[in-house]
């Protein structure tokens, strides 16, 4: 078995960070939904602005919110403001293609990158075409 990227949030900017919280990460419930994020699911955060990584949990924020809050320690890694990408992973002998969610400033839904609609064109020379 393979460790495989199973979905992710991207460009997700956080809005929250809460040092007084007991470690986690809250989503907007509506975003975990459509990235198949289930309460309490391990997650890695990764933090585009400074370059920190981290792992912890996912726990549901309120619907339609579009808040992403770095709960605990975390909260001295990552700053309200900073864009991060969320990301889940399986272990699997079959893996699926991952859900992958482009998000605006606002937390919506951009776009999913998962679709091969929204797919822009490799440049030309690109390694993978």
């Amino acid at each position: 078995m393979r460790c495989y990227l199973r979905a992710k949030l991207h460009k997700a900017t956080v809005t929250e960070a809460r040092l007084d919280y007991v470690g986690s990460v809250t989503i907007d419930r509506d975003l975990m939904d459509a990235a198949q994020i289930e309460p309490f699911e391990r997650v890695m955060v990764v933090d585009n602005t400074n370059g920190a990584r981290l792992e912890t949990y996912a726990i549901s924020g309120p619907r339609g919110s579009g808040v992403i809050c770095i709960n605990g320690a975390a909260a001295h890694l990552v700053r309200p403001g900073d864009e991060v990408i969320i990301m889940t992973f399986e272990w699997t002998d079959r893996p699926q293609p991952p859900v992958v969610l482009l998000l605006d400033a606002a937390n919506r839904i951009a776009r999913r990158l998962d679709d091969p609609a929204n797919q822009e064109p490799a440049a030309e020379g690109a390694l993978y075409e």
